[in-house]
């Protein structure tokens, strides 16, 4: 537990929901209401909503802020139009991820980096430290900010209700300014559950009366961290701390493609990317089904069929969507076996290897 841990602008609302709040990031944040099943369901059949406050915010602007980003990500940002998000990565100069994140630009010479909330402070410095030299001004605003996002299948439908902007036209992994409930936003259509969804960029001072009003749709459930984590496990979407560490390359994680190596310039970590695109992985990030009940959790070792050790669990849990337990895992690559097992407290549970995703949306 952090010595001081945080509260978001929505901590009083969650405690008075009687959410079970845990420090996650240091942030005190809900992680169930009441069900995490229920949580999970309604998002995979309705919507639900989510804090997501503890997300940083970090802003780049200046001609030369779309070059700056350009150095210190791995992707090809400044071509991007105003209006678009892409998924990226921040590495170090060895080629291990510091963190994923997600990059939208706001204007010409706007950007704004969402970061990890564990991580805030390791992406600015490395923000500042990267942009050196570029005309550009690098602004933590993290705090000024709430984030709450809105998931499932009903959310344009939901969102609707509240904001005359065209929802249909934004798209998958873009973002513009709109009033919802009569609040100024940063609406974005991002998402880590799996399902379509939106997220609302706002004014700290406002989160409270924006939760209130979408929490007063009938069907709208208020959900928490393990939720969250279950629903993104199946989807296949990595988590920072899990699948993606400073010891993981973004080609083990399958992720290669956000390695932008053509993109002019050089960019830290670019020499050490490029010799690892060279060479096949040494290990793969692989979806694990459990046969059984018992779930495979993160730390766990893989074992092939005579008992040989062949990698690790990186995150685990019961799938209320396909009533097995799922995890995915990091496999050595000369691993051919489709049936390997998982070592759950000394016990050898038979698990099948399966592509990622578990679950994609209809």
């Amino acid at each position: 537990m952090s010595a001081n841990p945080k509260k978001t602008p929505l901590y009083d609302v969650h405690s008075g929901l009687g959410a079970n709040l845990v420090d996650f990031a240091g942030y005190l944040m809900p992680l169930r209401y009441a069900s995490e099943t229920s949580e999970h369901a309604a998002v995979r059949t309705g919507a639900g909503l989510f804090d997501l406050s503890h997300m940083g915010e970090i802003f780049l602007s200046g001609p030369q802020a779309g070059a700056a980003l350009d150095h210190a990500l791995v992707g090809n940002l400044s071509p991007m139009a105003v209006g678009k998000a892409r998924y990226t990565m921040i590495c170090a100069p060895d080629g291990g991820v510091l963190d994923d994140l997600i990059v939208y630009r706001l204007a010409d010479e706007t950007w704004m980096v969402v970061a990890n909330a564990a991580n805030v402070a390791v992406v600015r410095d490395a923000l500042v430290e990267r942009a050196a030299g570029f005309e550009t001004r690098v602004d933590d605003r993290s705090d000024a900010y709430a984030l709450i996002a809105l998931q499932g299948p009903r959310a344009q439908e939901i969102l609707a209700g509240f904001t005359d902007a065209p929802l249909p036209e934004l798209r998958y992994y873009a973002i513009f300014a709109a009033k919802v409930a009569g609040i100024d936003a940063l609406l974005a259509r991002t998402g880590y559950t799996g399902e379509d969804g939106f997220e609302l960029f706002v004014d700290a001072g406002d989160a409270v009366a924006l939760w209130q009003a979408l929490a007063e749709v009938e069907g709208v459930v208020p959900c928490g961290l393990s939720s969250r984590d279950t629903l993104r496990l199946e989807a296949g979407m990595p988590l920072y701390g899990n699948e993606l560490t400073t010891e993981t390359s973004p080609y083990e994680a399958g992720l290669g493609r956000v390695v932008k190596l053509d993109k002019p310039g050089d960019f830290v970590g670019k020499a050490a990317l490029a010799a690892q695109a060279q060479t096949p992985p040494g290990r793969t990030l692989v979806g694990l089904v459990a046969r059984g009940r018992r779930a495979p959790r993160k730390g766990y070792q893989v074992v092939t069929s005579d008992g040989t050790p062949c990698g690790v669990v990186t995150s685990g849990a019961p799938s209320p969507t396909l009533g097995k337990p799922i995890a995915m895992a990091y496999v050595d690559s000369g691993v051919t076996e489709t049936e390997l097992a998982v070592d759950v407290r000394g016990r050898q549970e038979p698990v099948d290897v399966v592509d990622l995703p578990f679950y994609k949306r209809s």
